[in-house]
């Protein structure tokens, strides 16, 4: 669990939103003007229909030996990321999912669709899926990013729900245990000390209700996502970056991405799924969202009346 931070804490650099021009605005059939965003370069259009093939690694040191020497860096990079696991604990797990086709882009192999319109209004939203443990990045209903997470394990679930970024440290104490360093901490819900960070990814959910991540996928998040914004000591003036948190994962079951061999699509998410989860909590998103706005839009001319 990370460490918790009071509001009194001083934060550390602030992102702000940067709006769109006239250009990208057009009316829709009703008269209404809406924003247009550019969609991502990216290399494909959707996640790619890869096949997959089950490695038994159990007690068998020659199968060991061969997987570490049949396999470039990236390729193994792209492997640890779709087991849940990382360079360093990849060797502890019996059994290893393989793609039968290695693709430079790890969007390709993207179990969350890339395009999900119901959340085109939302500039910023991360969704962390507890049954197939990743996360997905979307900026106005475009996927950005995914990557693989360790969230809360069985006794100590990470609470569903919204939740919002608030304050960041690039190494911060975790309350729970003195040793732990968790770098590049980002908390999203401060009086629980939930929150996401780089932290060792075993295969399965096994953190203390935060978020784990792969360093550069906790690095690039720390960059991305918006601090809160304090009107003062104890207040917070603007929230952060939305932050949505679904589903149960099986603790009893076979681990999903292990599913993909007979069903490469065992970890899909349905566009449905999501536009529900959108659905629930659209309202409270674009309320915070507009808020924001306004006040990093305030802010130069606050500044100014107080040094006047």
């Amino acid at each position: 669990m990370n460490k918790k931070i009071l509001l009194s804490i001083p934060l550390m650099c602030l992102a702000g939103l940067v709006s769109c021009n006239d250009s990208n605005k057009k009316e829709d059939g009703n008269g209404t003007v809406v924003e247009n965003h550019d969609k991502p370069k990216r290399k494909y259009d959707k996640a790619q229909d890869f096949t997959y093939t089950n490695w038994n690694l159990k007690d068998n040191d020659s199968v060991k030996k061969t997987f570490k020497q049949k396999f470039t860096a990236q390729e193994l990079a792209t492997i640890v990321a779709l087991n849940r696991v990382d360079k360093n604990t990849f060797h502890t797990v019996d059994v290893l999912t393989i793609p039968d086709k290695f693709d430079d882009d790890f969007m390709a192999y993207s179990p969350f669709p890339f395009t999900v319109k119901s959340a085109d209004k939302i500039n910023k939203l991360v969704v962390f899926s507890y049954p197939i443990q990743a996360y997905g990045v979307y900026e106005n209903g475009e996927l950005v990013k995914w990557g693989p997470t360790s969230m809360g394990s069985k006794q100590h679930k990470t609470p569903e729900g919204l939740y919002f970024t608030n304050w960041k440290g690039e190494e911060v104490q975790s309350t729970f245990d003195d040793e732990w360093i968790l770098r590049w901490n980002f908390n999203v819900q401060n009086e629980e000390g939930i929150g996401w960070h780089q932290y060792s990814l075993p295969g399965y959910p096994a953190s203390h209700s935060c978020l784990r991540l792969l360093e550069s996928d906790a690095k690039w998040l720390y960059d991305w996502a918006d601090e809160w914004i304090l009107a003062d000591k104890e207040n917070v003036e603007a929230k952060g970056t939305p932050v949505i948190v679904y589903g149960a994962y099986n603790f009893d079951g076979e681990k999903p991405w292990l599913q993909l061999a007979a069903n490469n699509k065992a970890n899909d998410i349905a566009t449905e799924t999501l536009d529900g989860l959108i659905k629930k909590y659209e309202q409270e998103i674009l309320k915070e969202q507009e808020n924001r706005a306004k006040v990093v839009a305030n802010k130069p001319q606050k500044q100014k009346e107080t040094k006047s």
